[in-house]
């Protein structure tokens, strides 16, 4: 059990975070509307949000905007010591981050603390591409001209981050942005707002220049809306729901470079070369990790039917033995409380589908039973078998601890499957053959495969979607440079006796 002391320690930074939000280098008191914020394993209240006026998030784009001609001319060298000064100061604090986290997000402590330690990482590896930046020169028809292209930072940046990975996702447009040159202002989902005031305060001690980074607060349909929509914005950098991701392109009146990581509907392949054992532990890992709660999660496995009996078993069994704990008191369980309302009636709602059109539920289905999960949103990890397509699990985006999983007769219908939706985001493959891997690679249209493991982005490779999973990318060069613009620099050089064609 936490101490009381632990405990006392997050109230007290949640009650230093609560009703406040970070624009210009100074702490205010937003003028909106009070949201509270829930601990989802509890129930219990834990603090409160203040929706920022149309007015504070002006003052807040007004900031980055007056910042971005400093920051901007720094030297790459300067921007890059920012960028490991915050890193190194949020290693340094990584338990208490993680413990905020916990409270308001639900997902177990140590992986909590993952997420932390991978922001800092993040801090890091764009502290080092800030350095990297550069230009290339273009042969002319004349000896006399010279082009140059170079790369500048686009300007102020508004970044909209979620609620189920609140200091990573923060990171990966917080770092990008600022190795390139820009200024940002970031809205935090209104479940997880205080990781992120929690990584202002980083921001703050290390003395970031004023108005570089700013937080606004509030809903995504007030205050996102109000951001997303601001003249003077030149960038847009959202990580949510596709219905959401394609409110934002429509509402950019003004052209505004735009980076869309959105939703997907994951598939996982198991050959019939496959190693059982390692295909279900990724599978368990992969599925039910964060409850299911995020982008690259697998909804839906398809499995050789030579296998298909032992996998679904041992997946079941798998499932489990998966421990369901408050994240705090036990902060090595599996599987933590779900993040709201929400996600526990869209997961109720999906097994009630699938159940309906007849699959079979082996593992989970419920909550699970105890005195302690009385008051919280927990959810045993649910495994469903003998799916079909038409069913929700199979076809929409769960954001739940569900997986469905179907057999497959021959590997152009496992093909065909995993295609048969309107997301590209990440797909997984179990084979020990190397011909069934590459036509798997080949023809899976999505941005992210991983071939017998389930880590489908790494830092320093770029991470996208296709079709309705997102445009644009994050992680990598390739991340950074979502943020900067060419400009071609042709000059003519005068020699005596040459004259210009």
């Amino acid at each position: 059990m936490p101490s009381k002391t632990t405990k006392d320690k997050v109230t007290f930074m949640i009650d230093e975070l609560s009703e406040t939000t970070y624009i210009n280098g100074h702490w205010i008191r937003p003028a909106g509307k009070l949201t509270p914020v829930v601990n989802p394993a509890t129930g219990q209240v834990i603090g409160s949000i203040c929706t920022s006026t149309p007015k504070e998030v002006d003052g807040a784009v007004e900031a980055a905007e007056s910042a971005f001609q400093h920051w901007s001319q720094l030297s790459a060298k300067e921007r890059a010591n920012f960028l490991h000064q915050l890193g190194d100061a949020i290693e340094a604090d990584v338990k208490s981050i993680a413990q905020v986290m916990t409270t308001e997000q639900g997902k177990p402590l140590n992986e909590a603390k993952g997420e932390i330690l991978k922001l800092a990482e993040t801090c890091h590896f764009y502290a080092e591409e800030a350095v990297r930046i550069h230009g290339e020169s273009f042969p002319n028809d004349s000896n006399d001209f010279e082009s140059l292209v170079i790369r500048e930072p686009i300007g102020v940046v508004a970044a909209i981050t979620p609620w189920n990975y609140p200091a990573e996702l923060v990171g990966w447009k917080l770092c990008a942005a600022l190795a390139a040159g820009c200024t940002i202002v970031i809205k935090p989902a209104e479940l997880t707002p205080f990781t992120a005031l929690a990584i202002a305060k980083k921001v703050e001690q290390v003395a970031i220049p004023p108005g570089v980074v700013n937080f606004v607060t509030g809903s995504g349909s007030t205050v996102g809306q109000t951001l997303v929509e601001h003249p003077t914005v030149k960038k847009v950098a959202f990580t949510g729901s596709s219905e959401v991701g394609l409110k934002i392109q429509q509402s950019c009146r003004n052209i505004k470079r735009l980076s869309l990581e959105l939703g997907g509907n994951c598939p996982m392949v198991v050959t019939g070369s496959a190693n059982l054992d390692e295909a279900v532990k990724g599978a368990s890992r992969r599925s039910f990790r964060n409850n299911g709660q995020i982008c690259i999660a697998i909804n839906r496995i398809y499995v050789d039917r030579s296998l298909y009996s032992k996998f679904v078993e041992t997946l079941a069994e798998s499932a489990s033995y998966l421990t369901v704990a408050n994240g705090l008191d036990s902060p090595d369980a599996d599987v933590g409380a779900l993040a709201s309302e929400d996600v526990l009636k869209k997961t109720q709602e999906h097994i009630a589908d699938a159940l309906d059109k007849g699959a079979n539920l082996l593992e989970g289905g419920l909550p699970p039973i105890g005195q302690e999960f009385k008051q919280g949103l927990f959810f045993r990890p649910t495994v469903l078998v003998d799916c079909t397509q038409n069913m929700k699990v199979m076809s929409e985006e769960t954001f739940g601890p569900v997986v469905g999983v179907a057999p497959y007769d021959s590997l152009e219908q496992a093909i065909e499957l995993c295609n048969d939706t309107p997301y590209g985001l990440a797909a997984y493959v179990y084979s020990k053959h190397m011909d069934e891997t590459k036509l798997l690679t080949s023809r899976l249209d999505y941005g992210n495969v991983a071939v017998n493991n389930v880590d489908a982005g790494i830092i320093n490779a770029p991470y996208g979607g296709r079709k309705q999973s997102g445009v644009g990318y994050e992680h990598g060069r390739e991340g950074m440079l979502e943020y900067l613009q060419f400009k071609h620099i042709r000059t003519r050089f005068e020699q005596p006796g040459r004259s210009e064609q």
